[in-house]
């Protein structure tokens, strides 16, 4: 090959070479606008349901978001506790919205506020926060330092720098468990906003963040309240109620082989009644394997108080499956004490979209909690959606979903407000069962039982072993025939599972006759599915699981009961005849 050839050849690899290099740099420069692109895409997306929050009194604010199109959205419970009932949100739509308070989870330091003025409000897409990873990109969106005047929210970007952080109460109710770390900059202000995955998908609530504590300046270590926790108590949250955390009833601690075991347990733990002991090792809460105790914390910390979830234990090499309820962190008195006391940390300064600038205010000089003080600024057309009452931080909000329930079992069953008088279940000569409104009774072949009007329902646990079926059926009669209006006092709890049903339920809790008894709706079609009767709160309720609805003068009503009392199934009754009469006395 001549010289010239050769250098021809020469000169048309290097072409090649710097045509192919051009290639590349063209290609890597289209994935980093498209990359761009879509992490602009996702903010664009993100920040429209992302809300400022701004006292009306100027006690502060902070930020949230969005989660429904009629306005329910999320925040901290240290962001609305100084701001009280009423609150102003501005949105990226430049407009500014009242809000109320509806319900406060302090303990987990989250609330749902509830925002007017629309029913096509943007919201954010809930993601599954057990599927984040170190290492995520994510972004968080809010109002730091009230600098959102114009509505407009700041936005920082980072990544997941952690998962299942356990957080500690620092002197104050809240406990962080199972959050999300993460380096994008939280700082006063960004509390209750969201955090976003790098879909735009919201994983968690911002919350706590670690400072230098003479400037206040983000060191880079931000903790999100994970949104699995938060849908774990959307329907407690939806109640208008304080609401409380779960405990087992007992601790657990290393051994000196590395094993999770327990180290303290409360007798009157419905753990120990389901044969949960000291030194037992568990091994799995919740669906979740249970490799230390901190792990333990942090599973236990996600569900509320009441929900039944399964644990696992080993006990000399034999595994042990079981469904535990749980009872709450605080007594009734100590979480209303406690929630008087406005928290010092993550305060944000004072600011109010229509005043000046003004400096940051102090966290020694932080007003005073306004937790049932109705605002002086509070419109009139809003008024009527705040009600006080002790234990709920908005009553109305329980009376809205209690109605709400009640009227979709009655748009199922029909209305038993009509057929007050004794109710007759039968199967032949085997058992028949009557019901009434001051009295009910069994009778059997051998045997008739009756309940003693002159004597409390806790002291008639009859027939034995059942835990108070006949007091159990008579108060699910009471509740049908009275509803929630006239039963006794009924609340709306929230949801909840109930064993051997998927998803959640809707449950009122309704007290008669010293007696507490919770009646479980399917929340798709209104169906009664369960009843649960406590004559006292340390002992297992006489269980009554409801299937079968055939239709009754007029009314669908259940010919097939499962009676469990503890870990026993008591009975099983298949009903031939149901007889429901009307009374000929006049409805109260």
């Amino acid at each position: 090959m001549s010289k010239v050839v050769r250098t021809i050849a020469t000169t048309a690899l290097v072409m090649l070479a710097f045509a192919a290099a051009d290639v590349a740099r063209g290609q890597v420069a289209d994935a980093v606008r498209q990359a761009e692109q879509q992490r602009i895409d996702a903010v664009a997306k993100a920040v429209k349901p992302a809300i400022a929050i701004f006292s009306a009194d100027g006690n502060g604010g902070g930020s949230g978001v969005v989660i429904s199109p009629d306005g329910y959205a999320l925040t901290n419970f240290h962001v609305v506790q100084p701001v009280g009932d009423y609150m102003q949100c501005g949105m990226a739509d430049g407009r500014l919205y009242d809000a109320v308070l509806v319900s406060i989870d302090p303990t987990g330091d989250v609330a749902l506020i509830k925002l007017f003025g629309r029913d096509d409000f943007p919201i954010a897409e809930m993601a599954n926060s057990d599927d984040v990873q170190a290492g995520d990109w994510c972004f968080a969106v809010g109002n730091p330092f009230l600098l959102a005047t114009n509505f407009e929210p700041t936005v920082t970007y980072g990544i997941v720098s952690g998962v299942h952080r356990y957080q500690e109460p620092a002197g104050t109710i809240l406990e962080y468990t199972d959050c999300i770390q993460t380096d994008a900059a939280i700082n006063p202000g960004n509390s209750g906003g969201p955090l976003f995955n790098a879909a735009g998908q919201l994983i968690g609530i911002n919350g706590r963040g670690s400072f230098e504590k003479r400037g206040r300046v983000n060191v880079g270590l931000g903790y999100a309240i994970s949104i699995n926790q938060i849908k774990h108590f959307m329907g407690y949250l939806h109640s208008g109620r304080i609401v409380d955390h779960a405990t087992l009833g007992a601790t657990v601690d290393d051994d000196e082989e590395g094993r999770v075991v327990v180290s303290n347990i409360l007798e009157s733990s419905d753990a120990y009644r389901r044969g949960l002991r000291y030194s037992d090792e568990v091994v799995a809460f919740a669906g979740r394997t249970v490799d230390s105790p901190n792990a333990f914390k942090n599973v236990l910390g996600i569900y509320p108080k009441g929900w039944r979830v399964p644990l696992s234990f080993l006990r000399d090499g034999t595994r042990h499956d079981i469904h535990v309820r749980l009872t709450g962190v605080h007594a009734r008195e100590e979480l209303l004490a406690k929630t008087q006391q406005a928290p010092a940390e993550e305060a944000p300064p004072k600011r109010r979209p229509d005043k000046e600038d003004q400096p940051d205010q102090p966290d020694d000089e932080q007003p005073p909690a306004n937790p049932h003080g109705e605002p002086a600024k509070v419109p009139d057309e809003l008024r009527q959606y705040i009600q006080h009452r002790s234990g709920f931080a908005n009553y109305y909000f329980n009376e809205l979903n209690r109605t709400r329930v009640w009227n979709a079992f009655h748009d199922t069953a029909g209305d038993f407000a009509v057929l007050r008088g004794d109710w007759i279940l039968s199967k032949g000569e085997e058992f028949t069962i009557t019901l009434g409104d001051e009295t009910s009774a069994i009778k059997t072949a051998t045997t008739t039982i009756s309940l003693d009007r002159e004597k409390d329902l806790s002291e008639q646990l009859e027939p034995q072993g059942s835990g108070g079926m006949l007091a159990a059926l008579h108060v699910w009669r009471r509740m049908l025939v009275e509803g929630p209006a006239a039963f006794g006092d009924v609340v709306y709890v929230g949801t909840a599972p109930l064993v051997g049903h998927a998803g959640l339920h809707d449950v009122l809790l309704g007290t008669y006759d010293v007696v507490e008894a919770n009646f479980y709706f399917d929340p798709a079609s209104g169906e009664l599915r369960a009843v649960e009767m406590a004559p006292d709160p340390d002992a297992d309720p006489c269980e009554i699981f409801l299937t079968d609805y055939r239709e009754v003068a007029g009314t669908k009503v259940p010919h097939r009961m499962i009676v469990r009392h503890g870990d026993n199934v008591f009975l099983e009754l298949e009903i031939e005849s149901i007889q429901l009469s009307k009374s000929d006395k006049p409805e109260a």
